[in-house]
């Protein structure tokens, strides 16, 4: 029983893999091959002290398409033989998919070496393009060699802003969202220090843009000039009668004129003469009045003489020009009598009033000029009688 137990724990450290299960696994292998010598050589003991691993997964076929062979073996672990010393390999027949056995693909591009230095390595790999077959693949898939020496690459660095160009227009067109406004632009360049084109790799570029734009938003407004609108429709006329008017207006609205811009040119009304074939009343209106009769006597239409007492005299006018239901005259006086005397030919007597002031003279300067007073003739009515 206690040779059973050392031979299961000798087993069990065989197939540990720490540096501690060895050290032990040698011990116990000692102690056994001592009580092996002591038995004297006692083959019960001989084969509790050997014993078979477990088989190893089985290879791959032999051959990459058609029928084939695969094996697989396994060890003998313990002081003496084990059991079937011959039994260590296993072979069978085997058949294998044939497949497209391109095997190595290209080598990769080396990994990158230091650079401004002596020494360093560099490795580089391949891919099997075709692992299903494992025989399609032979050799390394890594390798490594010592780096060349090379250069360190210089990376560009951008050198300062220039001065900001004149915008590209003066004004800003605030009426047209489809026209690009006004900009100003600035440059930069990779220079400073350029990026190196000789090293390996080659420097890097400059990030970014060599150039920045912005848009001017500091500029006035475009002028705009006016621009007339559609005429609206006519009017009706402006009269139920006789001979009128309509009239189309338009708006000096498309657009209106701003900051400064030109008003539209031409009239913004338009007419044209419009009849209704219908008569307009005409009011009637006095004619003028017409020159006094002679001075008759009221008794018999007598002429008046000097020594006669007053007579009369009348002037008349007419209603003129009243139609198509018009107002008739204002006023009914049609005739206008008066009281006249017939003094003609008459001896007068009578006696003159006061001079009245003199008027201004005229002209008031240059050449001559004259000034005038007048007084008034008082008759004495009692003669003509």
């Amino acid at each position: 029983f206690f040779l059973h137990k050392l031979w299961i724990l000798l087993t069990n450290l065989q197939l540990g893999s720490s540096e501690y299960d060895h050290k032990k696994f040698k011990f116990v292998k000692n102690i056994l091959y001592h009580v092996y010598k002591k038995g004297g050589g006692n083959k019960a003991l001989k084969l509790h002290i050997a014993v078979w691993s477990s088989w190893s997964s089985w290879s791959p076929c032999n051959i990459l398409c058609g029928e084939g062979v695969r094996q697989r073996s396994r060890n003998c672990f313990g002081l003496g033989d084990c059991d079937n010393p011959d039994f260590r390999l296993q072979m069978e027949p085997c058949n294998s998919s044939c497949c497209d056995a391109k095997g190595w693909g290209s080598w990769l591009p080396w990994s990158a070496c230091p650079c401004g230095t002596v020494g360093g390595v560099r490795k580089t790999t391949r891919v099997c393009s075709s692992p299903q077959c494992p025989l399609s693949c032979t050799g390394p898939s890594k390798r490594e060699e010592e780096c060349p020496p090379r250069t360190c690459p210089v990376h560009g660095g951008w050198s300062s802003w220039s001065s900001w160009s004149q915008c590209s227009g003066s004004c800003i067109d605030d009426q047209h969202s489809d026209v690009t406004p006004p900009s100003k632009v600035r440059y930069h360049s990779c220079t400073n220090p350029a990026p190196s084109n000789d090293t390996d790799p080659p420097g890097n570029h400059c990030p970014g843009d060599y150039f920045q734009k912005e848009d001017c938003s500091d500029l006035p407004n475009c002028p705009v000039d006016g621009g007339w609108g559609s005429w609206s429709p006519y009017t009706p006329c402006s009269v139920t009668c006789g001979v009128g008017l309509r009239v189309s207006v338009r708006k000096c609205d498309s657009p209106a004129s701003e900051h400064g811009g030109l008003q539209c040119p031409g009239e913004g009304r338009r007419t044209i003469i419009c009849t209704t074939n219908v008569h307009c009343p005409v009011d009637g209106v006095w004619s003028p009045w017409s020159s006094w009769t002679p001075c008759k006597s009221l008794y018999g239409n007598k002429n008046i003489t000097c020594r006669m007492s007053g007579g009369s005299q009348t002037r008349l006018r007419h209603c003129l020009h009243r139609g198509h239901n018009g107002s008739i005259c204002e006023g009914s006086e049609r005739t206008h009598s008066r009281v006249c005397y017939d003094v003609h030919n008459c001896d007068l007597k009578g006696t003159w009033d006061g001079w009245k002031l003199w008027s201004s003279c005229e002209p008031l300067c240059g050449g001559m000029s004259s000034r005038s007073r007048v007084r008034h003739f008082l008759l004495c009515w009692k003669h003509l009688t």
